[in-house]
């Protein structure tokens, strides 16, 4: 009978390979986000995070969709660190000011107002980032979307990335398919998640300038729906940029698959939503979506959580913000 490879190993040996698995153990569930992280250390802020949002939402439905495209915008760069929440100092250039981000993204008070009384509840244990997750779930399901789990054990980064931010790292609203398909790629995404994700247009406005060129350049557009946009939203560059137009005129404050509906007769508000149903590749997505609302609910959630845990600061990375806006 041969001799057991084990039995050549000292006990000192076998102490020393056995600390460094549990080690290595230790070191990579560290590094994971969990449903349950902060069940100990801070049970309730969950329901503070919600408490917040609700009252922030009943005011002015378009806040939800705004937070949760400032969690989307976050994550594009760099991670769910919260980076887009640090503002500009004399020495430092946060990513609020990219050409993606500036005047445009909003709902910054809202993450500002839960962060102060998470603070209160539990002090220096919740991370903006976190914060910034679970209030995107929750503006989902205040509008009538899907709920899901949060994962959390996030932290915050010290640092923002503007040249990231400022190079199409975050697709704009011009992209083509090929386009968006690669930027959702680059961020560990694929096109169904790219797909689903982009019906988080069934919430929210968009800005005269990100849909002037669509609605008086482009054949792909329903001339009825075109001329309507029309009357808010002038020609000229300059003139009335900042007038808003629902991004789902069916339902503009309620998370369902009428964005899909819309794409099919061609009534789009962004080039960047009409590209997915435009004789292409995602063709049959959109059309399973607008029929399936329970399909792209599924795929939604599989999505968020997918983007969320992407390359997150966990363990003694990062810091836990006192203040959202910069580094402590």
């Amino acid at each position: 009978m041969g001799v057991s490879p084990f039995r050549t190993c000292n006990s000192s040996s076998a102490i020393v390979v056995a600390l460094v698995v549990l080690l290595f153990l230790a070191g990579t569930s560290s590094a994971n986000l969990s449903n349950n992280f902060y069940s100990k250390k801070c049970p309730n802020v969950f329901r503070t995070v919600k408490s917040v949002v609700k009252s922030a939402v009943a005011k002015e439905p378009r806040i939800g969709a705004s937070i949760l495209r400032l969690f989307f915008h976050d994550c594009f760069v760099d991670g769910c660190d919260g980076s887009l929440l640090l503002d500009d100092t004399p020495s430092f250039q946060g990513e609020k000011t990219a050409a993606a981000n500036n005047n445009s993204v909003r709902g910054f008070e809202v993450i500002d107002d839960i962060k102060s009384k998470v603070e209160k509840l539990c002090p220096r244990v919740v991370s903006c980032a976190d914060i910034l997750a679970i209030a995107s779930r929750d503006s989902v399901v205040l509008l009538g979307g899907p709920f899901w789990k949060v994962k959390v054990g996030r932290r915050d980064s010290r640092t923002a990335n503007f040249t990231a931010a400022n190079t199409g790292v975050i697709p704009p609203p011009t992209s083509n398919l090929s386009n968006l398909i690669t930027t959702f790629r680059n961020q560990g995404l694929s096109v169904r998640d790219m797909v689903a994700l982009s019906g988080s247009h069934t919430i929210g406005k968009a800005r005269c300038t990100s849909f002037r060129s669509r609605i008086y350049n482009e054949s792909n557009i329903d001339r009825t729906f075109a001329l309507a946009r029309q009357r808010r939203c002038p020609r000229t560059n300059g003139t009335g940029d900042n007038n808003l137009a629902v991004l789902d005129f069916r339902t503009p404050n309620h998370f369902d698959n009428n964005y899909y509906k819309n794409l099919l007769i061609k009534r789009g508000l962004l080039h960047s939503d009409q590209v997915l149903f435009s004789g292409g590749s995602t063709d049959s997505l959109v059309r399973t979506y607008s029929q399936n609302n329970k399909a792209f609910d599924s795929d939604f959630v599989a999505a968020m959580i997918k983007m969320g845990n992407n390359k997150p600061l966990t363990g003694s990375q990062g810091e836990i913000r006192r203040n959202c806006r910069r580094v402590n």
